[in-house]
């Protein structure tokens, strides 16, 4: 089965088809959503916090992301497969993120790489897009940078609206295939969604957007507090701690293992 392309996603945009993309850090996840038919999965540097155990996204180094994205990609059969840059590795310079985007193509066999920031982020984003890497782009709440913004805040209210929709089109003519709009506004969203060609990506940002994101974890309710803008469609944190439970109890009490876990 051939994978989804960046070329399905930009016919996507002209047809007005609506699609979703979901975080996955390890085999079995990618395994399920690949299989439900998911067309997008983002090797997320929200591993940091959901896979990891950090207290958010800003330790996660490259080797971490690699070796995430590379048990995705392996895993998966037709969803196209985006590798998160972490923070620290493409900031420096164009040279850095080349480097950074080659690993993740070679090493863990990507089809596309993302990276956080406006104009600030052009030279990179140019350099990895002429070396044949597709880049899809985030801005609003930029979560390697929440240290700068003041903790995790809705972005782009007011006149700030203004500079985010400055840096999107920015990012438009410097080639990226898709973007990322995190924690802004409904309506500055649907402003930005209906004026760019390419396909924007909301998670927090409204339903006017081309498709929508979310980490895994919120979605099937395995995270234990997860964020306002995410939606638990499953308990699964429940369901698994009921089934653990049971379990022990049949270890303690000698129910397991029975004749069928058993063999002569």
């Amino acid at each position: 089965m051939a994978r989804v392309t960046i070329s399905d996603l930009s016919n996507w945009k002209k047809q007005g088809k609506k699609w979703a993309m979901l975080t996955s850090y390890d085999q079995i996840s990618a395994e399920i959503i690949d299989e439900s038919g998911v067309p997008v999965i983002l090797v997320g540097d929200s591993a940091g916090n959901n896979f990891y155990g950090y207290e958010n996204t800003i330790p996660v180094t490259l080797s971490e992301m690699i070796a995430c994205a590379r048990a995705v990609t392996s895993a998966s059969k037709s969803a196209l497969v985006v590798g998160d840059f972490p923070f620290g590795s493409y900031e420096s310079s164009a040279e850095v993120a080349l480097e950074t985007g080659v690993r993740f193509l070679k090493e863990a066999r990507v089809q596309a790489v993302k990276l956080e920031g406006g104009v600030k982020v052009i030279p990179q984003i140019k350099k990895l897009i002429s070396a044949g890497i597709p880049v899809m782009g985030h801005l609003g709440l930029t979560p390697q940078s929440v240290n700068a913004l003041g903790g995790f805040k809705v972005q782009g209210r007011g006149e700030s609206g203004a500079a985010i929709k400055a840096d999107a089109k920015a990012l438009e003519e410097a080639g990226v295939f898709a973007l990322v709009l995190e924690l802004v506004p409904e309506e500055l969203a649907r402003e930005i969604s209906g004026e760019l060609k390419i396909p924007v990506i909301g998670i927090g940002a409204g339903k006017y957007c081309d498709a929508q994101v979310l980490v895994w974890t919120d979605l099937v309710g395995l995270t234990k507090e997860p964020p306002k803008l995410a939606k638990a469609y499953r308990n699964l944190r429940s369901e698994i701690k009921g089934a653990i439970s049971e379990w022990v109890l049949d270890v303690e009490n000698s129910k397991f293992p029975d004749a069928e876990q058993t063999f002569h």
